[in-house]
Protein backbone atom coordinates (compact mmCIF):
# COMPACT_ATOMS: atom_id res chain seq x y z
CA UNK A 1 0.00 0.00 0.00
CA UNK A 2 2.62 2.89 0.77
CA UNK A 3 4.35 1.83 -2.91
CA UNK A 4 1.01 2.25 -4.27
CA UNK A 5 0.52 5.56 -2.26
CA UNK A 6 3.88 6.84 -3.70
CA UNK A 7 2.91 6.02 -7.01
CA UNK A 8 -0.41 8.38 -7.00
CA UNK A 9 1.77 10.78 -5.45
CA UNK A 10 4.33 10.72 -8.17
CA UNK A 11 1.22 10.69 -11.01
CA UNK A 12 -0.27 13.96 -9.56
CA UNK A 13 2.84 15.59 -9.24
CA UNK A 14 3.97 15.03 -12.83
CA UNK A 15 0.22 16.30 -14.02
CA UNK A 16 0.43 19.53 -11.43
CA UNK A 17 4.04 19.94 -12.99
CA UNK A 18 3.11 19.34 -16.60
CA UNK A 19 -0.30 21.48 -16.42
CA UNK A 20 1.93 24.76 -14.93
CA UNK A 21 4.30 24.31 -17.80
CA UNK A 22 1.66 24.31 -20.36
CA UNK A 23 -0.58 26.65 -18.98
CA UNK A 24 -0.99 29.43 -16.22
CA UNK A 25 -3.30 27.68 -14.35
CA UNK A 26 -2.01 27.62 -10.10
CA UNK A 27 -0.83 24.36 -9.03
CA UNK A 28 0.25 22.74 -5.88
CA UNK A 29 3.47 23.01 -4.99
CA UNK A 30 5.34 19.59 -5.82
CA UNK A 31 8.95 18.18 -5.49
CA UNK A 32 11.16 20.13 -7.18
CA UNK A 33 12.74 17.05 -9.06
CA UNK A 34 9.88 16.02 -10.80
CA UNK A 35 9.42 17.47 -14.51
CA UNK A 36 7.00 17.69 -16.95
CA UNK A 37 6.22 14.42 -18.66
CA UNK A 38 4.73 13.84 -22.14
CA UNK A 39 2.52 11.34 -20.85
CA UNK A 40 0.37 13.55 -19.08
CA UNK A 41 0.68 16.11 -22.07
CA UNK A 42 -3.16 14.48 -23.04
CA UNK A 43 -4.68 14.71 -19.66
CA UNK A 44 -4.17 18.23 -19.33
CA UNK A 45 -5.28 18.96 -22.59
CA UNK A 46 -8.76 16.99 -21.21
CA UNK A 47 -8.20 19.20 -18.55
CA UNK A 48 -8.76 22.62 -20.96
CA UNK A 49 -11.61 20.78 -22.79
CA UNK A 50 -13.88 19.97 -19.74
CA UNK A 51 -13.07 23.94 -18.75
CA UNK A 52 -14.00 25.03 -22.15
CA UNK A 53 -17.04 23.06 -22.55
CA UNK A 54 -18.54 23.90 -18.80
CA UNK A 55 -17.78 27.32 -19.69
CA UNK A 56 -19.57 27.00 -22.99
CA UNK A 57 -22.91 25.99 -21.08
CA UNK A 58 -22.41 28.41 -18.73
CA UNK A 59 -22.27 31.44 -20.89
CA UNK A 60 -24.86 29.55 -23.51
CA UNK A 61 -27.69 31.47 -22.17
CA UNK A 62 -25.31 34.97 -23.33
CA UNK A 63 -25.39 36.99 -26.60
CA UNK A 64 -23.51 33.72 -28.75
CA UNK A 65 -20.54 36.13 -29.93
CA UNK A 66 -20.40 37.44 -26.21
CA UNK A 67 -19.90 33.46 -25.52
CA UNK A 68 -17.41 32.85 -28.68
CA UNK A 69 -15.16 35.90 -27.13
CA UNK A 70 -14.99 34.28 -23.47
CA UNK A 71 -14.26 30.72 -24.84
CA UNK A 72 -11.84 32.20 -27.19
CA UNK A 73 -9.70 34.36 -24.14
CA UNK A 74 -10.08 31.47 -22.13
CA UNK A 75 -8.41 29.03 -24.48
CA UNK A 76 -5.35 31.34 -25.91
CA UNK A 77 -5.00 32.90 -22.50
CA UNK A 78 -4.93 29.48 -20.38
CA UNK A 79 -1.33 29.34 -21.97
CA UNK A 80 -0.15 32.41 -21.47
CA UNK A 81 -0.41 33.15 -25.46
CA UNK A 82 2.68 31.93 -25.56
CA UNK A 83 1.33 28.57 -28.77
CA UNK A 84 0.39 31.77 -30.34
CA UNK A 85 4.08 33.08 -30.09
CA UNK A 86 5.24 30.17 -31.37
CA UNK A 87 3.13 30.27 -34.05
CA UNK A 88 4.50 34.19 -34.86
CA UNK A 89 7.75 32.58 -34.77
CA UNK A 90 7.42 30.21 -37.34
CA UNK A 91 5.76 32.40 -39.72
CA UNK A 92 8.05 34.81 -39.65
CA UNK A 93 10.56 31.68 -39.88
CA UNK A 94 8.88 30.27 -43.05
CA UNK A 95 8.40 33.81 -44.97
CA UNK A 96 11.93 34.77 -44.49
CA UNK A 97 13.65 32.01 -45.31
CA UNK A 98 13.20 31.10 -48.81
CA UNK A 99 13.75 27.07 -48.31
CA UNK A 100 17.08 27.71 -46.32
CA UNK A 101 16.78 26.02 -43.09
CA UNK A 102 19.80 27.34 -40.95
CA UNK A 103 17.94 31.07 -41.82
CA UNK A 104 14.47 29.59 -40.65
CA UNK A 105 15.75 28.53 -38.01
CA UNK A 106 17.95 31.78 -37.32
CA UNK A 107 14.99 33.95 -37.94
CA UNK A 108 12.64 32.45 -35.50
CA UNK A 109 14.96 32.57 -32.59
CA UNK A 110 15.15 36.15 -33.38
CA UNK A 111 13.19 38.47 -30.55
CA UNK A 112 11.41 40.86 -33.10
CA UNK A 113 7.97 40.44 -34.44
CA UNK A 114 7.21 40.45 -38.31
CA UNK A 115 4.55 41.31 -40.79
CA UNK A 116 4.08 37.24 -41.08
CA UNK A 117 3.86 36.96 -37.09
CA UNK A 118 1.44 39.41 -37.19
CA UNK A 119 -1.06 38.16 -40.09
CA UNK A 120 -0.80 34.54 -39.24
CA UNK A 121 -1.71 35.30 -35.32
CA UNK A 122 -4.77 37.51 -36.39
CA UNK A 123 -5.53 34.90 -39.01
CA UNK A 124 -5.69 32.30 -36.31
CA UNK A 125 -7.87 34.19 -33.54
CA UNK A 126 -9.97 35.34 -36.07
CA UNK A 127 -10.76 31.65 -37.56
CA UNK A 128 -11.04 30.38 -34.02
CA UNK A 129 -13.42 33.43 -33.07
CA UNK A 130 -15.78 32.46 -36.14
CA UNK A 131 -16.11 28.57 -35.90
CA UNK A 132 -16.08 29.44 -31.99
CA UNK A 133 -19.49 31.51 -32.70
CA UNK A 134 -20.64 28.76 -34.75
CA UNK A 135 -20.70 26.19 -32.14
CA UNK A 136 -21.95 28.91 -29.68
CA UNK A 137 -24.75 29.36 -32.40
CA UNK A 138 -25.82 25.49 -32.81
CA UNK A 139 -25.11 24.83 -29.09
CA UNK A 140 -22.69 22.23 -29.94
CA UNK A 141 -19.81 22.22 -27.27
CA UNK A 142 -19.33 18.59 -27.35
CA UNK A 143 -15.91 19.34 -29.38
CA UNK A 144 -14.46 21.41 -27.10
CA UNK A 145 -14.11 18.76 -25.07
CA UNK A 146 -11.77 16.91 -27.24
CA UNK A 147 -10.13 19.22 -29.27
CA UNK A 148 -7.62 20.22 -26.45
CA UNK A 149 -6.54 16.95 -25.56
CA UNK A 150 -5.87 15.91 -29.34
CA UNK A 151 -3.83 18.78 -30.21
CA UNK A 152 -1.61 18.12 -27.01
CA UNK A 153 -1.53 14.50 -27.61
CA UNK A 154 -0.25 15.40 -31.58
CA UNK A 155 2.64 17.79 -29.38
CA UNK A 156 3.57 14.76 -27.30
CA UNK A 157 3.69 12.62 -30.80
CA UNK A 158 5.94 15.44 -32.35
CA UNK A 159 8.08 15.55 -29.53
CA UNK A 160 8.93 12.22 -29.12
CA UNK A 161 9.25 11.19 -32.59
CA UNK A 162 10.69 14.19 -34.30
CA UNK A 163 14.17 15.03 -34.33
CA UNK A 164 14.94 18.13 -32.08
CA UNK A 165 16.52 20.98 -33.68
CA UNK A 166 18.56 21.95 -30.54
CA UNK A 167 20.83 20.23 -27.27
CA UNK A 168 18.51 22.11 -24.47
CA UNK A 169 15.42 20.50 -26.14
CA UNK A 170 16.45 17.14 -26.77
CA UNK A 171 17.40 16.82 -22.94
CA UNK A 172 14.30 18.23 -21.79
CA UNK A 173 12.88 15.37 -24.62
CA UNK A 174 15.04 12.79 -22.51
CA UNK A 175 13.40 13.94 -19.08
CA UNK A 176 9.99 14.26 -20.16
CA UNK A 177 10.26 10.31 -20.94
CA UNK A 178 9.62 8.07 -23.76
CA UNK A 179 5.90 6.50 -23.79
CA UNK A 180 2.71 4.75 -25.38
CA UNK A 181 0.93 6.86 -26.85
CA UNK A 182 -1.59 4.01 -28.39
CA UNK A 183 -3.62 4.18 -25.20
CA UNK A 184 -4.58 8.02 -25.17
CA UNK A 185 -4.76 7.22 -29.38
CA UNK A 186 -7.72 4.45 -28.65
CA UNK A 187 -9.21 6.68 -25.69
CA UNK A 188 -9.57 9.90 -27.52
CA UNK A 189 -10.81 8.10 -30.85
CA UNK A 190 -13.45 6.31 -28.39
CA UNK A 191 -14.65 9.80 -27.05
CA UNK A 192 -14.44 11.21 -30.71
CA UNK A 193 -16.56 8.30 -31.70
CA UNK A 194 -19.24 9.03 -28.80
CA UNK A 195 -19.46 12.77 -28.64
CA UNK A 196 -17.60 13.78 -31.98
CA UNK A 197 -17.49 11.54 -34.41
CA UNK A 198 -15.49 14.27 -37.09
CA UNK A 199 -12.99 14.14 -34.66
CA UNK A 200 -11.75 11.00 -35.77
CA UNK A 201 -9.80 12.79 -38.30
CA UNK A 202 -7.84 14.40 -35.80
CA UNK A 203 -4.73 11.79 -36.26
CA UNK A 204 -4.64 13.05 -40.23
CA UNK A 205 -4.42 16.43 -39.48
CA UNK A 206 -1.78 15.34 -36.55
CA UNK A 207 0.32 13.54 -39.20
CA UNK A 208 0.07 16.13 -41.73
CA UNK A 209 1.78 18.54 -39.31
CA UNK A 210 4.38 15.80 -38.67
CA UNK A 211 5.11 15.45 -42.30
CA UNK A 212 4.94 19.16 -42.79
CA UNK A 213 8.04 19.88 -39.98
CA UNK A 214 10.13 17.13 -41.04
CA UNK A 215 10.22 18.82 -44.74
CA UNK A 216 10.25 22.42 -43.72
CA UNK A 217 12.57 22.26 -40.90
CA UNK A 218 14.10 18.85 -40.44
CA UNK A 219 12.89 18.15 -36.92
CA UNK A 220 11.36 19.94 -34.18
CA UNK A 221 11.30 23.16 -31.78
CA UNK A 222 9.25 24.32 -29.12
CA UNK A 223 7.54 26.74 -31.35
CA UNK A 224 6.91 24.72 -34.05
CA UNK A 225 4.78 22.00 -31.51
CA UNK A 226 3.55 25.36 -29.84
CA UNK A 227 2.27 26.42 -33.20
CA UNK A 228 1.35 22.77 -34.26
CA UNK A 229 -1.32 23.34 -30.75
CA UNK A 230 -2.94 25.90 -32.67
CA UNK A 231 -3.24 24.99 -35.91
CA UNK A 232 -4.60 21.58 -35.32
CA UNK A 233 -7.16 22.82 -32.57
CA UNK A 234 -7.92 25.32 -36.09
CA UNK A 235 -7.97 22.71 -38.10
CA UNK A 236 -10.43 20.31 -35.91
CA UNK A 237 -12.81 23.20 -35.13
CA UNK A 238 -12.84 23.60 -38.89
CA UNK A 239 -13.94 20.17 -39.29
CA UNK A 240 -16.58 19.86 -37.07
CA UNK A 241 -18.30 22.83 -37.80
CA UNK A 242 -17.94 21.95 -41.65
CA UNK A 243 -20.55 19.09 -40.61
CA UNK A 244 -22.38 20.44 -38.15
Amino acid sequence: MPETSAEKKKMWGNYFATLRFLTIFPTPKVNARISPKLSMFPLVGLSLGLILYLSGLLGSGLYPLTTAFVLLLIWTGSTGFLHLDGLGDLADGLGAAHQDKAKLLQVMQAPDVGAFAVVSIVLLLLGKFALLSSLVFVGSFAPLLLIPAWARLGAAWWASSLTPLHEGLASWCRQAGHINLMPWFALLLLLSLIFAPMLLLAPLLLWVWKVFLEHKLGGMNGDALGAGIEITELGMLLLYCLNA
